[in-house]
């Protein structure tokens, strides 16, 4: 039924806007498109699979595993942006990919290669509305993503920290000129960026309740998807984009088939790439003027 598709496509979506949201602060403030977030997206998911695993209490495994990726987040703002600023454009994207790599790889030597199933953590959850099915942690997943997303918004445009982002956006020297705390702020964006990316790795595994250390490669090109197709450096658009993506993702296994998923999905980056270049919400508060 193409209602429930479309609803399983959404709660799906939610997730890549997450991790599209995560590459735009980085994107869209430090011109920087910051390779180590889908394997902070991993972290995420698979630390909290280890922490339940271990007999941790979900609430507990869920902010183990958000502090882990903070930390991991400021240990790639010291190796890739904070010692590389002075260094070409590319040396510093070059860095973070490599943290990618090892961030999987440090997961294979802790957990192994292999897939691992996360427990039910809300059994008998689902709501019946009519013909449809839909998953509590699903809706809430969905919930969080467009809160946290509106909250960011929110952060940006009426705090004095979103001032100062903007103004690094624009200008870092500029920034500084001005008295802008750069060295705070820089590191504050990669926290907050990895802090995104470990959401919804976490959505992800108490969704789908699967894990293994290369998830995040694809949800990557998803997310890096979703926010060419919103508009680049557009929080709102990242949404957009996602939710779009999401929804051609379970049409696609539903009605045409599973082999012919990433077919559709870059089918349809390349159609709106060709019809929009700049993407759909360009020009509606786009890149640095929504930073």
């Amino acid at each position: 039924m193409i209602g429930q598709q479309i609803i399983n496509g959404l709660m799906l979506g939610s997730v890549y806007a997450m991790v599209a949201v995560a590459l735009t602060l980085s994107i869209g403030v430090l011109n920087f498109l910051n390779f180590s977030i889908p394997g902070l997206f991993m972290i995420g998911g698979m630390a909290v699979w280890a922490l339940i695993r271990a007999g941790a209490p979900w609430p507990l495994a869920v902010l183990g595993a958000l502090a882990a990726a903070a930390a991991l987040s400021l240990v790639v703002e010291r190796f890739t942006w904070r010692w590389l600023r002075g260094a070409d454009d590319f040396v510093p994207l070059v860095s973070s990919m490599a943290f990618l790599i090892l961030f999987e790889h440090l997961a294979i030597v802790i957990w192994g290669s292999q897939m691992h199933s996360l427990q039910s953590l809300f059994a008998g959850t689902d709501w019946r509305l009519g013909p449809f099915v839909v998953g509590l942690p699903q809706l809430a997943g969905l919930a969080l993503s467009i809160a946290s997303i509106f909250g960011l918004s929110l952060l940006l445009r009426r705090t004095r920290i979103g001032r100062g982002l903007r103004t690094i956006a624009e200008d870092s020297d500029t920034a500084l000129l001005l008295g802008v705390d750069v060295e705070r702020l820089v590191p504050f964006i990669f926290v907050l960026a990895g802090l995104f990316a470990a959401v919804a790795g976490v959505l992800f595994a108490i969704n789908y309740r699967q894990v293994h250390p290369f998830m995040g490669e694809a949800v990557g090109l998803k997310g890096i998807s979703a926010m060419i197709v919103g508009g680049m450096g557009n929080v709102w658009g990242s949404i957009v984009g996602g939710l779009l993506i999401g929804v051609t993702e379970a049409l696609s296994v539903s009605y045409i088939g599973a082999n012919f998923v990433d077919i559709s999905v870059f089918g349809l980056l390349l159609l709106i790439l060709i019809v929009r270049p700049t993407g759909l919400l360009s020009g509606m508060g786009a890149a640095r003027s929504t930073l």
